[in-house]
C-alpha cells in the first residue's frame, strides 16, 4: 500500500459526525428515541463512497497504519504455537493456520497456500453499501474448491449507513452462511476510521448500538452471529458494549502473543498475528473445532 494512497484515505474527510443508530444494548424503553438525522451531506457521503471504490480497505489496514506491525520471524513462529492461557475449558490447546485476503491480492494461488499448511480463509466481500470485491468469486470459490474452510468479511463504515443496512448488503453480496461444513460465519471488520476521527465521530454508546444493529440483523438473516474482528486498542477506545456471549472474537495484534483481549472476551477464536507478506491468522483450537465453527 503506497504512502500516497494512505494519505488520500486519511485526508479525504476530517472528523465526521454520525447519527445515533439503533437501540443501545440493554437500553430502556425511554431511550428508544428515533435516531437523529445524519449531519453528513450527500456530497460527503459520495466522497467517502468514491474513495471506497478507488481505495478499498483491507482487513487490518487501518490497525497497521495506527498501531504498526511489530511482527518478526520470531513472533510469527511463536504465534503459530498453541496459546494455553487462551484455551477454552476442556479443549486441547492447538492451532490451525489460516489467512485473509482482499482485492489487492487479485487471483490467489490457492494450491500454493494449501501446500504451505493454510486451512481456512476469510475474503473481503463488501464495504459500506456500495463496494464489492471484484475478485471475490475467485477468492471465495477458489479457496473452497481447494479444500479450505472459508468465509467472507465486511469492512464497516459506521459513518455512511446503519448497521442493519450494511449487514443486509453484506449478506446479499457474498456474506451469507450455509451449513455445508465449509462455510464460516461472516466477519464484521471494526477498526480505525480511514478518513479521520478514530471512532467515526460516534460515542461509545452509539458505536455499540451500530454494532448491535449489524450483529442482530446478520443473525436474523443467517441464523449465525457474526465473528467480530478488531484490535483491543480500537475497541476499548470506541465501544462500551459486551458481545462476548454471542460473537466469536477475531483479535488483531502483530506481536508474539494476543495480549489483553477486548472488553469481556476471555478467549479469542482467531488471531491475526502478522500482515507480512499478507494477513496471516491462527485459529484457537484443533481442526475439528474449526469445523464446528463452520457447522454452527
Amino acid at each position: 500500500m503506497s504512502t500516497s494512497r494512505r494519505g488520500r484515505r486519511i485526508t479525504l474527510l476530517s472528523a465526521l459526525t454520525v447519527p445515533v443508530v439503533a437501540l443501545l444494548l440493554g437500553a430502556s424503553t425511554e431511550a428508544m428515541a428515533a435516531p437523529a438525522a445524519s449531519p453528513l451531506s450527500t456530497r460527503e457521503i459520495n466522497a467517502v463512497n468514491a474513495d471506497i471504490q478507488a481505495n478499498n480497505h483491507a482487513m487490518g489496514s487501518q490497525i497497521r497504519r495506527v498501531e504498526g506491525d511489530q511482527s518478526t520471524p520470531e513472533t510469527i513462529k511463536a504465534a503459530q504455537q498453541p496459546q494455553p492461557a487462551y484455551a477454552l475449558p476442556n479443549q486441547v490447546a492447538a492451532t490451525v493456520a489460516g489467512m485473509d485476503v482482499a482485492s489487492y491480492q487479485g487471483n490467489v494461488n490457492w494450491a500454493s497456500w494449501w501446500s504451505q499448511g493454510k486451512r481456512f480463509v476469510w475474503t473481503k466481500a463488501t464495504e459500506s453499501t456500495n463496494y464489492t470485491n471484484p475478485y471475490f468469486a475467485q477468492q471465495y470459490n477458489g479457496s473452497y474448491n481447494q479444500g479450505f474452510i472459508r468465509g467472507a468479511y465486511h469492512f464497516a463504515t459506521p459513518n455512511t449507513s446503519s448497521g442493519a443496512a450494511q449487514a443486509t448488503y453484506f449478506v446479499a453480496h457474498g456474506g451469507g452462511w450455509s451449513k455445508d461444513g465449509k462455510t464460516l460465519p461472516g466477519a464484521l471488520d471494526m477498526e480505525y476510521n480511514p478518513y479521520g476521527a478514530t471512532c467515526y465521530g460516534l460515542s461509545k454508546a452509539s458505536m455499540t448500538a451500530w454494532i448491535k444493529d449489524f450483529h442482530d440483523t446478520y443473525h436474523a438473516k443467517t441464523g449465525r452471529w457474526p465473528v467480530i474482528y478488531t484490535s483491543t486498542s480500537w475497541w476499548n477506545q470506541c465501544v462500551s458494549g459486551d458481545f462476548s456471549s454471542t460473537a466469536p472474537l477475531w483479535v488483531a495484534r502483530y506481536a508474539s502473543s494476543p495480549g489483553t483481549l477486548p472488553y469481556n472476551w476471555g478467549v479469542y477464536t482467531v488471531w491475526q498475528y502478522t500482515s507480512s507478506p499478507l494477513d496471516q491468522d491462527t485459529f484457537n483450537g484443533a481442526y475439528d473445532r474449526l469445523q464446528a465453527l463452520a457447522n454452527g
